[in-house]
């Protein structure tokens, strides 16, 4: 067989969603390696500087925009991405799955939180980057600064719990609900952390980016394991 013909029969037997989604991944890693290389030259302190401080009012770093009612929203919203409220909801949908007799499917999401979560850690300990010291921080925090775990949890996890929801959804609209949803949240716990001051902005899109590409490749493994027969499938679509 010619190299252009086998190179089309092996492309059209792989789903376009699936190619879409090894693209993104790449991506995101990509983004991460490059946020990563910027921050380590110094490259980002200046954007991240000039960002902070259009958080925090004219002429007074310790008083963020907004206002207290303001303030109290972002630490009610940075809670969600904390891992009390983490663990709560995956054990919740642990729980749902293994009811739905789709034990496999739960073992799978298990390991793929809380590998999400060493991740994260051996990323804060490789780089050990300072946390912002120009403004007060608006929650306590002990942990090192880059990637923002906060982000990177959120992401994974509610990413990953969307996507496991939706494989038991049948409707396209309740499965592009799910993900709406767990993007929307894991974006805003991000902006939170950098308003509460205790994450530079390039920490939060360093999180963003390594939490999506997780949660992409979890996606991908999960559809992996399906075809193979070693994962429950999923609910067939309709639109």
């Amino acid at each position: 067989m010619r190299p252009i013909n086998l190179m089309k029969s092996l492309l059209g037997r792989v789903e376009t969603l699936t190619l879409v989604a090894g693209l993104a991944l790449v991506s995101a890693l990509w983004a991460f390696v490059a946020l990563a290389d910027e921050m380590i030259e110094g490259d980002l302190h200046a954007f991240d500087e000039r960002l902070l401080m259009a958080l925090r009012k004219a002429g007074d770093p310790s008083d963020p925009i907004g206002g207290p009612e303001v303030q109290t929203m972002m630490r009610d919203v940075t809670a969600m991405g904390g891992i009390t409220v983490l663990t709560f909801l995956t054990i919740t949908v642990l729980v749902y799955l293994v009811l739905r007799r789709h034990a496999a499917s739960a073992v799978f999401l298990g390991v793929a939180v809380v590998g999400g979560q060493l991740v994260s850690h051996l990323a804060k300990m490789g780089f050990d980057r300072p946390r912002p010291d120009l403004v007060p921080h608006g929650v306590d925090v002990s942990t090192a600064s880059f990637p923002s775990g906060h982000s990177m949890m959120a992401t994974v996890t509610y990413l990953t719990l969307a996507v496991m929801l939706a494989r038991q959804e049948r409707r396209w609209s309740v499965r592009a609900f799910y993900v709406g949803v767990a993007a929307a949240v894991a974006l805003s716990v991000g902006i939170s952390r950098v308003y509460l001051g205790v994450h530079w902005p390039s920490d939060v899109l360093a999180g963003w980016t390594l939490g999506t590409a997780w949660a992409l490749m979890v996606w991908l493994t999960a559809r992996w394991l399906e075809h193979r027969g070693r994962l429950e499938p999923e609910t067939e679509m309709i639109r």
